[in-house]
């Protein structure tokens, strides 16, 4: 390729400034830093407050459920059970009526843990909002993508 086919720098800004992807994953990547370093001191990440949070139910969801409403695929939420598993926080059970099927499990420790990470959940979460400027519009907007 000589330098006449290439793609000229202007687009690459073009691109920085207006591309909804890019501005997504770079507030995400924000986002998660920041409940990151907030769940610290429970040796907790982001990720392992929202799967727990997700099955906090009155019944152990199915493995697909959590992956759906996680957006994510099974083999990376089997990941992302593995340490909560060995801190003995949740379980993977055989579903009595599908034995093809497993039910995830929040253990007792598991709920302790995240009754106490809930107040440190809403204190950042309060935080966000009140710098951003339409929190609620924008919460709605992202969920309305998925």
């Amino acid at each position: 390729m000589n330098r006449h086919d290439a793609l000229p720098f202007e687009a690459t800004l073009y691109v920085k400034e207006h591309c909804l992807c890019l501005a997504a994953q770079r507030a995400a990547r924000a986002l998660a830093r920041r409940f990151d370093a907030a769940f610290a001191p429970l040796n907790l990440t982001n990720g392992q407050f929202s799967l727990l949070m997700a099955l906090n139910r009155p019944q152990p969801p199915l493995m697909r459920d959590v992956a759906s409403l996680l957006a994510m695929d099974r083999t990376t939420l089997t990941a992302m059970l593995k340490p909560l598993e060995r801190r003995k926080l949740a379980q993977v059970q055989v579903d009595a009526k599908d034995r093809r099927g497993r039910r995830l499990m929040i253990t007792h420790s598991g709920r302790v843990l995240l009754a106490k990470a809930f107040p440190v959940w809403t204190r950042t979460l309060g935080e966000l909002e009140r710098v951003t400027a339409d929190a609620e519009g924008l919460r709605a907007a992202l969920w309305g993508i998925s």
